[in-house]
């Protein structure tokens, strides 16, 4: 009786040490992700030595291997440009009247040379919790967190109720391959078709020196970038005899004029819910001047502070600066001819030819041409609303994993992919869950960098949030 007592009491001792346990953690395939990630970033996709294609198949072959049918995956390449290619995947849902959702990221990335960094931008470097590399951030994160999670809803088993798609395209950074979300927009409609999609454009911000997530942002809407191309002309003649009707002159005195002038403030829904939830995380006379400007947006004062930072003025206003500069033909020559560059930010609903008359307007003066340079761009839409079926899944997640930092609506100053969907009818929003360093991780600069805890918990967003809106009902 005894021994049975006590292998008794033993049975029930070891039974609620196993209850008590922690259970261990689930696989999330992070191992898989990495490698995933790795093989993306290390992929070249400069316009000067890259390939996209090359990135996007790679890509459809992890899908292919997860389980994806040949049906599924559409590796496209726009007309005579073989290398400039990308990928769209499907993933079916159940509820075939139900309206998909679009992640779009592009996997092109900015120059790099080899020379100027401290370490190799095509080999993914993981250095004092940072992930180093071109593209590390801009975009592979969020097109490799894509591409992952189609791999492991497939691994799952999930069935989605809504169609999701992924489409990684090339061009985006303007480099000089062909603008695939524009090609695919205007060639491919059906098959990007959707009711909304989920893009870069925004992040997480992290203070410095502590990094501190500060504030969660949402892009809804974006400025348009268009070049104008100043060009002042004269005979010239030799540089001993000189005259006051001087090209070089001329032009400098027109960007001149552009330097000093300040295009007026202009407010959206966007803007708006941006100045009115950040006054409240910045506080003090800034946090007042963002109140003010919301209720006014003539209001001077709060304009003069606010302008003094870069990142409040890009959204305040469009903005136009010189970049590039040329002038003469000889050092002993007085100059023919004179041109600058001017890019300017365009705020939605302005479009370029207004810019173009207003630049006119400020420079004055007939011998100073001002003429629009061609880029593959267009003229901005208003931003699509920030409706509560789009936001509301963003802030429970957003919530859910940084309790009380604040989601923020944001419109961008740089520019993304989204217009070339926006244009044809498909709303695009900047959502990424991904937080940022105040230098943005060096982006498009030297030694690009992205957190590695910040990439794992971007891609946990991620999971979360496309799951959450693959179920929703309309």
């Amino acid at each position: 009786m005894f021994r049975f007592a006590a292998a008794l009491a033993a049975t029930a001792a070891l039974a609620a040490t196993a209850q008590a346990a922690p259970k261990a953690p689930a696989d999330t395939g992070e191992a898989q992700f990495r490698e995933l990630y790795k093989e993306l970033v290390e992929t070249n996709t400069t316009f000067s030595a890259g390939d996209c294609t090359l990135a996007a198949q790679r890509m459809a072959d992890r899908l292919k291997a997860a389980g994806f049918a040949d049906s599924q995956l559409t590796v496209f390449t726009p007309p005579g440009k073989p290398k400039d290619g990308g990928l769209v995947a499907v993933f079916p849902g159940k509820d075939p009247k139900a309206k998909a959702v679009l992640l779009l990221a592009h996997i092109d990335v900015v120059e790099a040379r080899r020379e100027d960094w401290e370490r190799d931008p095509f080999k993914l470097v993981e250095e004092n919790g940072y992930f180093y590399a071109r593209g590390a951030s801009d975009d592979k994160a969020q097109a490799a967190i894509w591409t992952d999670l189609f791999v492991r809803f497939k691994r799952e088993g999930y069935q989605p109720r809504r169609t999701l798609k992924v489409a990684l395209t090339c061009g985006e950074e303007g480099g000089g391959q062909v603008n695939g979300a524009r090609w695919l927009a205007e060639n491919k409609r059906d098959l990007v078709d959707a009711a909304f999609g989920l893009n870069e454009g925004a992040g997480g911000g992290l203070d410095a020196p502590g990094g501190k997530r500060v504030v969660h942002n949402i892009q809804a809407g974006e400025k348009s970038s268009f070049s104008y191309r100043l060009e002042a002309t004269n005979p010239g003649g030799h540089s001993s005899r000189p005259v006051p009707d001087n090209a070089i002159y001329q032009l400098a005195k027109a960007v001149d004029r552009i330097a000093a002038y300040e295009f007026p403030v202009q407010m959206n829904d966007t803007t708006r819910a941006y100045f009115t939830r950040m006054a409240g995380v910045v506080g003090g006379e800034r946090g007042a001047a963002m109140t003010a400007i919301v209720a006014n947006p003539g209001d001077k004062a709060a304009n003069a502070l606010l302008s003094t930072d870069a990142n409040d003025n890009a959204i305040l206003r469009t903005t136009c600066v010189a970049t590039q500069i040329q002038g003469g033909h000889a050092q002993n020559a007085l100059p023919q001819r004179a041109t600058a560059t001017i890019n300017c930010r365009i705020f939605p609903g302005e479009t370029a030819g207004q810019v173009r008359d207003t630049l006119v307007k400020v420079i004055g003066d007939a011998k100073v041409s001002v003429s629009t340079v061609p880029l593959d761009r267009v003229d901005a839409k208003p931003a699509p609303p920030l409706t509560p079926n789009v936001l509301g899944p963003i802030e429970k997640v957003s919530q859910a994993m940084w309790p009380g930092v604040p989601v923020v609506p944001i419109l961008q100053a740089g520019g993304t992919d989204a217009p070339a969907f926006i244009a044809v009818g498909i709303p695009v929003y900047g959502v990424s869950g991904l937080f940022y360093d105040p230098d943005l991780g060096g982006i498009h600069g030297l030694n690009e960098r992205i957190g590695v805890t910040s990439l794992m918990e971007g891609r946990e967003f991620s999971y979360r949030l496309v799951k959450m809106y693959a179920e929703a009902k309309d």
